[in-house]
């Protein structure tokens, strides 16, 4: 007995129905990039890249990348306050390893004689203190800690009950499963940006603002993969737990809640995670942490202490993902 061999062909690539795909792909892209001057984006960038190589003079963003990072070193790491607006001051007792300066600057003022500006040289006693605006930018980033840190515990609060009420397998009630993911879906449309700007508003400038504004996003993404990952753990031991007579919380306790923990925390640590990163970034809107303190010194192009606060942002950021992964490595 002989069984035909089937037939076997290559399978093609592209299709039509692909190559029109991959046309108006191309077409949206070639559209849209020429909105958002991508053409010139990417001469601006080859002219950079020409001036490293000596192939041209001048580029204007070498020029004004050159002059920015010439500005941001050195670093600030010392402060300085005139003695005069300290309350209480007594120079028999000053703050350890500090010292007083005499600062010299030149002021204009109207001669009431002539009636004419005239330059005059102020003389000034100053407290300096050697590590004083690094002791205040290490102030700063706790605090930015401590926003992403309540930003992300307010986050699972609010996010685990909407995640359960959002499951299929835990809430039977379709009305309250699509009122449940409806809050979940514009949590996560807002961005933690804009809603930072509306907080501030009503709350006043200060960590407060930028609290909420981290904790109603990271309640929405959490609350979707919350809800995924319940509705898709193995059915099995939910069927022998309902056959026994469990009620929804017992069901979820017992036989839900084991096989995502992992995911949960998972999700929670990239919270935690982004919204460090994100709390400098609402900072710029005055939502408190070092993003305000890195927002008023750069519009005063104090630039030293913008590249103090850049340091110190990146060393935080590297701590932190080592940190979060040792954690991950540790319990998942």
């Amino acid at each position: 007995m002989t069984i035909a061999a089937e037939q076997w062909t290559f399978p093609r690539v592209y299709g039509g129905r692909g190559i029109a795909i991959l046309i108006a792909a191309l077409l949206v892209l070639w559209v849209t990039g020429q909105r958002v001057e991508m053409g010139r984006m990417a001469t601006l960038t080859g002219e950079a890249v020409m001036v490293q190589l000596g192939l041209v003079e001048r580029s204007q963003v070498a020029d004004g990348l050159g002059k920015l990072m010439g500005q941001l070193v050195p670093i600030q790491l010392s402060d300085q306050r005139d003695v005069t607006r300290i309350e209480g001051f007594d120079p028999d007792r000053l703050p350890l390893f500090s010292h007083l300066e005499t600062v010299a600057t030149k002021v204009e003022r109207l001669d009431p004689q002539s009636m004419r500006r005239e330059q005059v040289i102020e003389r000034a006693t100053v407290l300096v203190r050697p590590l004083g605006y690094l002791g205040h930018v290490a102030i700063k980033m706790l605090e930015t800690l401590e926003i992403a840190l309540w930003g992300t515990v307010i986050a699972v609060l609010i996010g685990l009950p909407l995640g359960l009420l959002g499951a299929r397998n835990i809430t039977p009630h379709p009305a309250v499963r699509v009122a449940a993911r409806s809050i979940i879906g514009l949590l996560r449309a807002i961005p933690d940006r804009i809603s930072a700007l509306f907080l501030v508003v009503a709350y006043g400038f200060g960590p407060i603002a930028g609290v909420l504004a981290l904790a109603l996003y990271g309640a929405g993404f959490l609350g979707k993969f919350y809800a995924e990952d319940m509705e898709s753990a193995d059915p099995k031991p939910q069927e022998a737990m309902t056959a026994m007579g469990a009620g929804r919380l017992l069901l979820w306790r017992f036989a839900v809640l084991p096989q995502v923990v992992p995911q949960f925390i998972a999700y929670t640590l990239y919270i935690l995670d982004r919204n460090v990163r994100m709390a400098t970034v609402i900072g710029l809107v005055g939502a408190g942490g070092i993003g305000q303190e890195l927002k008023g010194r750069y519009d005063m192009y104090e630039y030293g202490h913008v590249g103090t606060i850049l340091v110190a942002i990146l060393i935080v950021v590297l701590l932190l993902d080592h940190g979060s992964a040792r954690l991950r490595h540790r319990w998942l």
